[in-house]
């Protein structure tokens, strides 16, 4: 019996789903944990990171997903009035993160929910498998 090789095809777009989605909830995750951050060491507030998908290429087509680029977001930084803050400037203002709670929750969320499909792309695939191998006994 030979198997062929597009076979686990279906294993490994999943797989690969699985992979790029986590690299987009540890970016998510650094983006909540930076958002007070107001001196990243060059005297710059923290610039929320994105992080792009791009399509893994084969010879039959699209193989899957990988983790693409990783860019900082080039919006402008928010301002508050807190004068008494080290970061400061002369009028009392501080420029805080472009980082915005519900965006990074809404991300969150769609990236979780990627990550739950594709686990149940993988469950329903071995039950298939499974299956398969029941009749042929």
């Amino acid at each position: 019996m030979k198997i062929e090789s597009n076979m686990f095809d279906t294993i490994n777009i999943a797989v690969s789903g699985m992979k790029a989605t986590n690299r987009k909830i540890e970016v998510i995750g650094s983006n909540i944990a930076n958002m007070q951050t107001t001196d990243t060491g060059n005297g710059q507030p923290y610039r929320r990171l994105m992080l792009e998908f791009k399509a893994e290429e084969s010879n039959d087509g699209v193989s899957g997903v990988e983790a693409g680029e990783l860019k900082q977001d080039p919006s402008d930084f928010q301002y508050i009035l807190d004068p008494g803050h080290p970061q400061a400037d002369e009028n009392g203002y501080v420029a805080m993160p472009n980082v915005s709670w519900p965006r990074e929750m809404i991300d969150l969320n769609v990236a979780s929910k990627a990550y739950q499909a594709n686990a149940a792309i993988l469950k329903r695939y071995q039950k298939m498998m499974e299956t398969s191998l029941e009749l042929l006994r």
